[in-house]
């Protein structure tokens, strides 16, 4: 048997029709043409996609089961996700629930180069939980944003990411804002040896990523933070396989409009691209997502899954000091808590509020 596909999708149908909707997106997502009309005897056999079960959920919510040839993929995961979900994800009944890979595919990806072990190793913190703020907002120079950065590392936070809107704008261009950071995040640690990790926010087209990152390298960073759903899969795993010494932080932006189950679009594919951390919202922040999804996207981040590298979960979205130790006992040790506006609201007192986040995380008794 050919190496498949195994796809999971969540469809809205009738009873009735469900046989023959599944049907359609075996052959939406395979060949993309009527069946009656492919006479090549191998199309037939190995391409044209196989329903291998339906389950009803709930009234109207069918679970549908569809083998797909891998060979289909080639060895490009922009590829990979639009076999999976390309054309049936015009269809508003349709959700792309979960997908099993085979080996050989999962092993040509890779996944993360450094993960969560990686990542803790580089600012030395154990087994641990670790930390990260946010450079917000857009708008301030560099020198500012500079400024902001050395005060959250005289806190003793692990991470310093971008946000996420900030790109390469006249107000603060990425290698100003690169250089600038990198140079208080050294001279902090000149003075009290304590690291901490900068990850600006690259974007833009191939050219640009791939300049923005050898800026980042020049300057002696050595993580980014990159959204995959604007980027590109593909160009997220060239940029790492490029790149193997940087570790990559996977924004969440334009996630939500892809109608993937989440556990799968970051816990499997973010992570199968490269992404060494996985930032996603978290439940009671400013978007909706359950306990029940964190939990499963944070599982199948960390879970075995072929041999790769774990990808840390980076739960945010609104995250505030009061929920640390909550947060800590939901997610346990494997996980970078990352706390940003609540964080800056602090004003004159922004080091001692990111001192109080970083000891709460250092303090917590870990089940």
């Amino acid at each position: 048997m050919h190496p498949a596909l195994h796809v999971v999708y969540r469809v809205r149908s009738d009873a009735r029709s469900i046989a023959d909707r599944a049907r359609a997106i075996a052959v939406e997502q395979s060949v993309e043409m009527p069946v009656s009309a492919i006479v090549d005897a191998r199309v037939l056999a190995d391409i044209v996609g196989r329903v291998e079960g339906i389950d009803e959920l709930d009234s109207g919510l069918f679970e549908v089961r569809i083998a797909l040839a891998a060979e289909t993929a080639g060895d490009d995961p922009g590829q990979l996700i639009n076999m999976l979900f390309g054309n049936s994800s015009l269809h508003d009944d349709v959700v792309l629930h979960d997908v099993d890979l085979p080996p050989g595919l999962v092993a040509t990806f890779a996944g993360p180069r450094h993960g969560l072990d990686g990542l803790r190793r580089r600012v030395g913190a154990g087994r641990r939980a670790l930390t990260c703020s946010a450079l917000k907002p857009q708008g301030l120079p560099a020198s500012e944003l500079a400024e902001l950065a050395a005060r959250f590392a005289r806190g003793g936070v692990d991470y310093i990411k971008d946000d996420h809107g900030l790109a390469d704008q006249g107000y603060a261009r990425f290698a100003a804002r690169a250089q600038a950071v990198a140079a208080a995040l050294h001279r902090i640690e000149d003075r009290t040896g304590r690291t901490v990790r900068y990850v600006p926010s690259v974007s833009g087209d191939l050219d640009d990523l791939r300049r923005q990152v050898a800026v980042a390298i020049d300057a002696g960073i050595d993580a980014v933070l990159i959204a995959p759903m604007i980027a590109g899969l593909s160009n997220v795993w060239r940029l790492v396989r490029e790149n193997p010494d940087v570790a990559f932080i996977a924004h969440p932006t334009m996630a939500g409009a892809a109608r993937i189950a989440p556990h799968l679009l970051f816990g499997k594919l973010f992570r199968l691209v490269g992404a060494d951390g996985l930032v996603f919202p978290n439940h009671g922040g400013r978007f909706g997502y359950s306990p029940e999804t964190c939990r499963l996207i944070a599982r199948t981040a960390l879970g075995e899954w072929h041999g790769l590298r774990q990808s840390v979960p980076v739960p945010a979205g609104g995250m505030t000091r009061d929920r640390v130790s909550e947060m800590l006992d939901f997610y346990g040790a494997d996980v970078m808590l990352l706390i940003g506006g609540a964080l800056l609201s602090a004003g004159d007192g922004l080091v001692e509020a990111t001192a109080a986040f970083v000891a709460e995380v250092k303090g917590h008794a870990y089940g």
